[in-house]
C-alpha cells in the first residue's frame, strides 16, 4: 500500500488577470503539498509564459508530462488562483489519458482587493472549468467550499479526504484478489462474478485448496521458516495451555504456505475456504494467518468471500488501518439501533481490546472436532468509531453495487464466545431493510475511523458502482 501519494498539478490562469496571482498560487500549493507529505508532478515554471496553464498549447505540454509520469500519479489537483482557463485544463486532463481522481480547487477573492491588479474571479472560473469537465465526461471531486485560500485548514482537510479517494479508486482498479479453494457448498451467498470484477480492473487469482494443503504437508517440521512462523504465532496472542504443540505446528505450516502464496502472487487481499475441508484434511483453522496478514493491511476473508475481501481492501485503503470481515449476527435486546457483529476468529489483532486469545473454533469445533480447529482469534472488539462497507456483484442486472455507512463499536457487554463486536448504527432498521430487500450478503467489512464519504466517492464517481450511502 502506497504511503506517499503523488499528485499531478495543474495551476490554471487567464490572460485577463494578473499572472502574479497564478505564480503565487503555484508557490503556495507546492509548499503546502510538501508540508503535508505529498509529491507533485508539475510543469517547470519556465515551461509556459506564466508558469501556469493557459490555452490548448500549455495544456498539451502538461498532458505530455503527465503521460510520461503516468505510473507515479495517483490523482490530479486543478487549482485556480484566478479565473483560470477551461480549455487548458481540459486539454491537459483529456490528453494525459489518465483515469485518476481529479480535485478542483479555486481561491477566494479579498473583498477589499477587487481592482484589476488583485481580483481573481475564481468563484466564476471554477464553474466554467467544472462545466467543461462535466461535458467532456471527466469525473472530478469538488472541494468542501466553492472557494477558499490554499493556505487554509479547509484545503488540508479536503486533501486528506481526496487522498483517501485516490487510494481507494486507484487500489481497486488494479487489485489482485486471491481465492483459495471453492466456497463452502452451503454458502451460495458467497457467489461472485469475476467478469464484472474484471471490468472494474479487479483480477481474481484462484488456487485449489489441495495445493495449499499438500504444500504444507511437504514442509519439514524443523525447517527454519516453519519454526519462525511458529514463534510468530506464539507471540501474536495468548494460547491456552491445553492446546497441543502439534496443533500449533500445523497452524504454522498452513500459515506459512498461505502467506508465501499471497506474496508470490502479489495479492492485495485474498479469501479462503476456511471450512470444512481444511479442518478435516489438514487439522487446523485458517483464522490465524488471516488475522496476521490483515494486521499488515493485506486482508483475508472467510468462506471464499471474494467480494468481502475486496470490501475489506477498500476500507484498508481508505483508512490505512486493518479491516475485518464480520457477520451481521444478532439483535441487541430491544435497542433497534444496536446489533452484534461476529465472526469465528479472523479479526486483526488491533481490533481487539487487550490481548487476543488464539484457540479453537467454537461452533465449527463442536461439529468438526476441537482437536482439528485450532487457530481462531478471540476477543471483544474495542470501542470507537467505525466504517462499514460491502460491495457485491449483481449478476442478474450486470452491475456492481455496494453500501457504506458509519457507526461505532461500543463497550456494551454480550455474553457470547468468539470474536464479538457490539455496534451502534443510526437508523439500523432502515439499513437492514435495504440489505434484506436488496439481496445483500450477511458478511460486511468494517474498519476503525470514519471513512464512508471517501469510499462512497471513490466507488461511485470513479469506478461507476451503485452505492447506497447510509447517512
Amino acid at each position: 500500500m502506497k504511503e506517499r501519494l503523488t499528485f499531478g498539478v495543474i495551476v490554471g490562469t487567464r490572460g485577463f488577470f494578473n499572472p502574479e496571482l497564478a505564480r503565487e498560487g503555484r508557490r503556495q500549493l507546492l509548499a503546502r503539498l510538501e508540508r503535508l507529505g505529498y509529491e507533485a508532478v508539475i510543469l517547470p515554471s519556465d515551461a509556459t509564459p506564466t508558469g501556469a496553464v493557459e490555452g490548448a498549447e500549455d495544456g498539451k505540454k502538461c498532458a505530455k508530462l503527465f503521460r510520461e509520469r503516468a505510473d507515479s500519479i495517483d490523482g490530479i489537483i486543478v487549482s485556480l488562483p484566478n479565473f483560470g482557463d477551461e480549455i487548458g485544463v481540459v486539454e491537459a486532463l483529456k490528453g494525459s489519458g489518465l483515469k485518476v481522481p481529479v480535485l478542483v480547487q479555486a481561491s477566494d477573492d479579498d473583498p477589499t482587493k477587487v481592482d484589476l491588479k488583485h481580483r481573481r474571479d475564481a468563484f466564476c472560473g471554477k464553474l466554467s472549468v467544472c462545466n467543461n469537465l462535466y461535458n467532456y465526461g471527466i469525473p472530478f471531486t469538488n472541494t468542501s467550499l466553492h472557494t477558499y485560500p490554499i493556505e487554509s485548514a479547509h484545503f488540508d482537510e479536503d486533501l486528506a479526504y481526496f487522498a483517501g479517494v485516490c487510494r481507494v479508486a486507484g487500489g481497486l482498479r488494479k487489485a489482485r484478489i486471491g481465492a483459495i479453494g471453492a466456497r463452502p457448498a452451503p454458502f451460495q451467498t458467497m457467489r461472485v462474478s469475476e467478469r464484472l470484477l474484471q471490468a472494474s480492473g479487479i483480477t481474481v487469482v484462484p488456487v485449489d485448496l489441495s495445493e495449499i494443503i499438500f504444500a504444507a504437508q511437504r514442509l519439514d517440521d524443523s525447517a527454519r521458516e516453519v519454526k519462525e512462523m511458529e514463534e510468530r504465532i506464539r507471540a501474536y496472542g495468548k494460547i491456552p495451555v491445553h492446546i497441543p504443540s502439534e496443533s500449533i505446528l500445523k497452524n504454522a505450516k498452513l500459515s506459512l504456505v498461505i502467506s508465501n502464496w499471497v506474496r508470490a502472487n502479489e495479492l492485495d487481499a485474498y479469501s479462503v475456504q476456511c471450512w470444512s475441508s481444511v479442518q478435516l484434511n489438514w487439522g487446523c483453522a485458517t483464522c490465524t494467518v488471516m488475522s496476521m496478514t490483515g494486521e499488515e493491511l493485506t486482508p483475508g476473508a472467510c468462506e471464499v468471500d471474494i467480494a468481502g475481501a475486496i470490501s475489506m481492501y477498500a476500507l484498508a485503503l481508505a483508512a490505512g488501518k486493518p479491516a475485518a470481515l464480520l457477520d451481521w449476527n444478532n439483535n441487541y435486546g430491544e435497542d433497534r439501533d444496536m446489533c452484534v457483529c461476529t465472526h469465528c476468529g479472523n479479526y486483526p489483532k488491533g481490533f481487539v481490546d487487550g490481548e487476543i486469545e488464539i484457540s479453537e473454533l467454537d461452533i465449527l469445533g463442536a461439529t468438526l472436532g476441537r482437536e482439528r480447529s485450532f487457530g481462531a482469534i478471540k476477543g471483544k472488539v474495542k470501542a470507537g468509531p467505525m466504517t462499514y462497507f460491502r460491495m457485491s456483484t449483481d449478476d442478474l442486472h450486470g452491475r456492481i453495487r455496494a453500501y457504506v455507512g458509519e457507526g461505532e463499536f461500543t463497550d456494551d457487554p454480550f455474553p457470547m464466545a468468539g470474536g464479538i463486536a457490539v455496534c451502534r448504527i443510526p437508523k439500523l432498521q432502515a439499513l437492514m431493510h435495504h440489505l434484506s430487500t436488496g439481496g445483500f450478503e450477511h458478511h460486511t467489512a468494517m474498519v476503525r475511523g470514519l471513512h464512508a464519504r471517501a469510499v462512497n466517492e471513490a466507488v461511485t464517481r470513479y469506478l461507476g458502482w451503485d452505492c447506497y450511502h447510509h447517512e
